[in-house]
């Protein structure tokens, strides 16, 4: 056991998976208070853990392994042919912008993100509590990447701030932009920063292959893929 590892960890309950049809999902989860800083949570980001909300877990299931961590090689990232159009559409009109607070017209956003996009999902219907409870943390320096359109705020990227990485939380955005492919956008815009930054590393949470909803993650080259507690090439 490395000097990173916690000492205390509790295991979830069984519950329905979010992302694949009939199966069970169970988490562990850091119970150790010293963990909870953003070097050692940067550290555990290693180990496979995220963070929702104030807590850090790890997918513990009991008949799956889909779930495997993914982060982008930030300062050797270049572009796709396809990324780099999708930028150049926004080049002239857009604005990228990075907050260290959160902003009243937030929650609008991503009230109507998820009311619009994600109706069949476990955060509809959105509510403040909720949004606050799932993307905010008291212990942990978070950033908010904005995207403008002139004067009108159309996506935000939450983002967790460590010495050596960025960690994506949660991209929401305007579905009247979702034609620009905002949320490749949005990682783009959180791979510059941590390269402007000189961090190394920005977790993009868990690459699952069998979920066409999480298959995007592996577009953004060069990355590591967590597989059996190895980071590896992909």
């Amino acid at each position: 056991m490395t000097e990173h590892f916690p000492s205390k960890i509790g295991l979830s309950q069984q519950f329905d998976c979010s992302y694949l049809p009939n199966r069970k999902e169970q988490l562990l989860v850091i119970l150790d208070s010293e963990c909870y800083t953003a070097p050692r949570f940067e550290a555990l980001l290693s180990l496979g853990f995220r963070r929702s909300g104030d807590q850090i877990y790890r997918p513990h299931c009991p008949l799956c392994s889909a779930c495997q961590s993914i982060r982008v090689l930030a300062k050797q990232y270049t572009p796709s042919k396809s990324q780099k159009r999708k930028f150049n559409k926004i080049r002239d009109d857009f604005s990228v912008k990075v907050s260290f607070e959160e902003k009243d017209n937030y929650f609008p956003l991503y009230e109507k993100y998820i009311n619009l996009r994600h109706s069949d999902g476990t955060m509809y219907p959105p509510n403040r509590l909720q949004y606050e409870s799932f993307l905010f943390c008291r212990w942990m320096p978070i950033s908010f990447i904005e995207l403008w359109h002139k004067n009108t705020l159309v996506a935000v990227a939450v983002t967790d701030t460590m010495p050596n990485a960025l960690s994506a939380i949660y991209t929401f955005f305007d579905p009247d932009f979702e034609h620009l492919s905002l949320g490749t956008i949005m990682i783009m815009a959180q791979i510059e920063l941590a390269s402007s930054e000189e961090k190394d590393f920005v977790y993009l949470g868990y690459q699952i292959d069998e979920c066409k909803k999480m298959r995007y993650k592996k577009q953004f080259s060069p990355a590591q893929q967590l597989k059996e507690d190895t980071w590896i090439n992909i």
